[in-house]
C-alpha cells in the first residue's frame, strides 16, 4: 500500500477513470466554445497534470497561461487566506477565459480568483476543476465544469500534494 509522510493511502480515483473523465470534459468544453478561441489558465501547482491533459482534449484554438495562488501553504487545511503568487502574463480583455484548477473545496480560492479576473473584462469566464468537495464549501461558488465530486478527505496524486509530496502519483488517493 502506498504511503505519504508515513501515512497510508487509499485509492480514490484510478488513472483510467481520470483519463476518461478528462476526455469527457474536453469534449464538453469543445462543444461549448465551438469556433471560439480559448485562453486556458492553469492554476499552479496542483492543476499541472490535469491542465496538460485537458488542453490536449479541447478541439479549439487554445492559448495557455498560468497563475499561482495559495491557501494551503504546507498544511492539510486551507488557511482561508488566498495569496496571489503569480499573475497571468497575457491580457484577458475580451477573451474566452477558462480557469483550470485541481480541486474546489471551500470555494474561497476560485471565488477570489474569478472576482479578480472579472475586473479585467473577459468576454467569457468559466471554471473547470477535476475534483469538487461540496461538503467543504464555505462560499457560494460552483465550478462550471467538474470532473468528480469527492468526499471530505485529504487527497494527493495527479498533481495534488501534501507539502509538495505525492504530486507524481498517477492515481488520486485519500490520506488515511
Amino acid at each position: 500500500m502506498p504511503q505519504i509522510k508515513g501515512r497510508p493511502l487509499e485509492l480514490l480515483i484510478s488513472s483510467s477513470e481520470i483519463e476518461e473523465k478528462v476526455k469527457q470534459l474536453g469534449k464538453k468544453i469543445s462543444e461549448d466554445f465551438k469556433n471560439e478561441e480559448i485562453l486556458a489558465i492553469g492554476i499552479l501547482k496542483g492543476s499541472f497534470m490535469f491542465f496538460a491533459d485537458l488542453v490536449r482534449q479541447i478541439d479549439a484554438k487554445v492559448q495557455i497561461d498560468f497563475m499561482q495562488v495559495s491557501s494551503y501553504h504546507t498544511s492539510m487545511e486551507s488557511s482561508g487566506e488566498v495569496i496571489f503568487v503569480k499573475d497571468t502574463s497575457v491580457d484577458i480583455n475580451n477573451k474566452n477565459v477558462l480557469i483550470v484548477d485541481d480541486i474546489i473545496d471551500t470555494g474561497r480560492t476560485l471565488k477570489a480568483l474569478t472576482e479578480a479576473l472579472m475586473q479585467r473584462n473577459p468576454k467569457n469566464l468559466k471554471t473547470c476543476v477535476l475534483l469538487d468537495k461540496k461538503e467543504r464549501r464555505e462560499v457560494d461558488f460552483n465550478a462550471d465544469y467538474v470532473g468528480f465530486e469527492i468526499p471530505d478527505k485529504f487527497v494527493v496524486g495527479y498533481g495534488l500534494d501534501w507539502a509538495e509530496e505525492g504530486r507524481n502519483f498517477k492515481d488520486i488517493y485519500c490520506v488515511i
